[in-house]
């Protein structure tokens, strides 16, 4: 069955306004929802950001069905124990709704300007596999006696993302499922089978051509903000979005993080809802 999440960066919008879209995002047949993690915008740094584990928790008081996660959450930015911690509150307090989405930094610009994390990519994916392995521990999963009060009261999925050689031994290790970057899906085919039996999620940027819409003016918006995705990039109406996911699907894919162009205003949720996702239920295919 696929799956489908909204992929909303928490940059510009206030708060009220991404509630109002993780509820529309609900009642469109979503199956959950997505954040960012930056003390910065990446390449915007004076633009407003908020922070990832505060929205997602402000967002699950404010959904009721809404699997709640990130894509992906900064290992740099939290010790192992606080987060391992955090991870099992969020997942009590959503009734078993937060996964944890982990990854090792993405954006070096912010360790300098704050003065956190590692510089060297090698070391960062290294740590990250240390802290696994002690978030581990602290869940009561693997042997040590860190173990942490209260334990899991429901299963808190780990998405890993990334590509590299090193990060791919991690979600072999470690992963429920590996998620793959819009700016690297054309590498679907070489990647996923290194994802070992980590269920494949893709993230997708999404121009999409509503009913009554011009698909000339949808598309030069969308390239003009977001042409450097490439592949990961994908204009139409809902027929070609059909076609273009069904394809995915096809590809073992079962998990799309759907970034909208327009920026996930309601229509757009509320027609997507109904002819996209809709077109893949019962077993998966349209």
């Amino acid at each position: 069955m696929v799956e489908w999440y909204l992929f909303l960066p928490q940059v510009r919008l206030s708060a009220a306004d991404i509630a109002e879209r993780a509820r529309h995002a609900e009642a469109s047949g979503f199956d959950g929802m997505a954040f960012i993690d930056h003390l910065e915008a990446p390449g915007l740094p004076d633009e407003n950001i908020w922070e990832a584990m505060g929205i997602a928790t402000w967002v699950a008081a404010k959904t009721e069905r809404l699997r709640i996660g990130h894509l992906v959450l900064c290992d740099a930015f939290r010790h192992p124990a606080v987060l391992a911690k955090q991870a099992v509150t969020l997942s009590d307090a959503s009734n078993g709704r937060f996964e944890l989405g982990l990854g090792a930094g993405s954006w070096p610009a912010e360790f300098t300007r704050f003065g956190v994390g590692q510089q060297d990519p090698v070391a960062r994916v290294e740590q990250l596999g240390r802290h696994l392995e002690l978030i581990r521990q602290y869940w009561g999963d693997a042997a040590g006696d860190t173990a942490q009060a209260p334990r899991r009261s429901h299963p808190i999925p780990l998405v890993l993302g990334g590509t590299g050689p090193r990060m791919m031994k991690l979600v072999r290790s470690y992963a429920d499922w590996w998620n793959l970057p819009a700016n690297h899906l054309d590498r679907l085919p070489e990647l996923a089978p290194a994802a070992g039996t980590a269920r494949v999620s893709v993230q997708q940027m999404v121009g999409f051509v509503r009913s009554g819409g011009d698909p000339n003016a949808v598309r030069d918006v969308s390239t003009r903000r977001f042409g450097t995705l490439g592949s990961g990039l994908v204009c139409g109406d809902a027929d070609e979005l059909i076609r273009h996911f069904t394809g995915l699907a096809a590809q073992r894919v079962e998990r799309f993080y759907v970034w909208f162009a327009d920026f996930a205003v309601p229509d757009s949720l509320h027609e997507f809802g109904e002819s996209v996702i809709k077109s893949f239920a019962g077993d998966g295919l349209p």
